[in-house]
């Protein structure tokens, strides 16, 4: 039996496209462009399920969503991973039942799967001296490319920056007030400042200067982080993926030997975590620390104290930038 409602082809019934139903859905009509496709692709892959498992997908009720969430445990995925499926799945068919075209949401009701391991316990930021370590692998050369590469490392693991801010961020999004340099930036629904260390602001200084001095026009909508791969040559708007900036992250934490080590594999959102447990550990109060870092909920933030308790006693320098 084919699924009767296919969203992902657009085949809902609906007055508009659903893509454009989600723009206007979506975190209260201002979802990016990465947040719609992410809704698409994952809706896609559980109408595919239902075709499968030859459901109707307009005659679900819970037990069948319970049974896809049981289909990802058994695919090994993460809990935040099946977490995520779950919400696009549950406030898609939100907003079937909100136009009238589903009488109910069959996953109202359904949770991910309880978290079998204390999240204090995942050992992948880095301590102190390796944070450092990364650092001074990092190219301490004046072209663009070198220049790039130094700055995107450091807002992470310096700056506690999301990549998915790094790669939305634009040369206009630089504020500053006296001698102050912040950097305004747009995550998880919500735009907030980050103030820059003084090095770090230096470094973002140089990394402007060299691309105006390589003749390129830098108008406040441009990209801060641009692409050099030949795919993207001449193009006005090459920003550089998410994907690219993950690979770049990669390639440093390979160089410094620091990506894999025993029960640790290090991430790009691993360096963020490596900003809030260095905080933690220098003192910084919780409050401080979940601004600084931009989390919604104080819980998040609380995860550092636990990890700090329970993984580190070093005390807590400045991270050098320039070495």
């Amino acid at each position: 039996m084919s699924t009767s409602i296919d969203l992902y082809h657009h085949d809902l019934s609906l007055p508009r496209p659903f893509s454009k139903i989600l723009s206007s859905e979506i975190a209260n009509g201002n979802a990016s462009p990465d947040t719609v496709k992410t809704y698409r692709q994952q809706f896609k892959l559980f109408a595919s399920w239902c075709d499968r498992q030859r459901l109707d997908i307009t005659q679900l009720g819970e037990n069948q969503i319970k049974e896809y969430r049981g289909y990802l445990v058994a695919q090994g995925l993460k809990v935040a991973t099946i977490a995520l499926k779950l919400t696009v799945i549950r406030r898609i068919f939100d907003i079937a039942v909100a136009r009238g075209i589903l009488p109910v949401n069959p996953a109202l009701r359904v949770k991910p799967p309880t978290e079998r391991r204390d999240p204090a316990t995942r050992n992948n930021y880095l301590e102190l001296d390796e944070a450092q370590q990364l650092v001074n692998s990092l190219p301490t050369g004046s072209s663009v490319k070198e220049l790039r590469d130094r700055l995107l490392v450091v807002l992470m693991v310096v700056q506690g920056c999301r990549q998915i801010e790094l790669y939305r961020l634009n040369v206009g999004d630089v504020i500053r007030r006296k001698d102050k340099v912040g950097i305004r930036v747009r995550g998880k629904g919500s735009i907030r400042v980050v103030p820059l260390k003084a090095d770090v602001a230096n470094l973002l200084a140089l990394y402007i200067k060299a691309r105006k001095s390589s003749g390129e026009k830098l108008k406040p909508s441009r990209a801060m982080f641009i692409s050099f791969s030949p795919n993207v040559a001449g193009k006005l708007e090459n920003r550089l993926t998410r994907t690219s900036m993950q690979r770049i992250v990669n390639h440093y934490l390979e160089a410094a030997r620091l990506k894999h080590s025993e029960n640790r594999t290090v991430t790009t959102h691993g360096l963020r975590h490596t900003v809030g447990y260095l905080l933690q550990t220098a003192g910084k109060p919780l409050r401080v620390i979940q601004e600084f870092l931009g989390h919604a909920d104080p819980r998040t933030t609380a995860i550092y104290a636990h990890i700090a308790s329970l993984w580190s006693d070093n005390p807590v320098t400045s991270i050098n930038i320039f070495v």
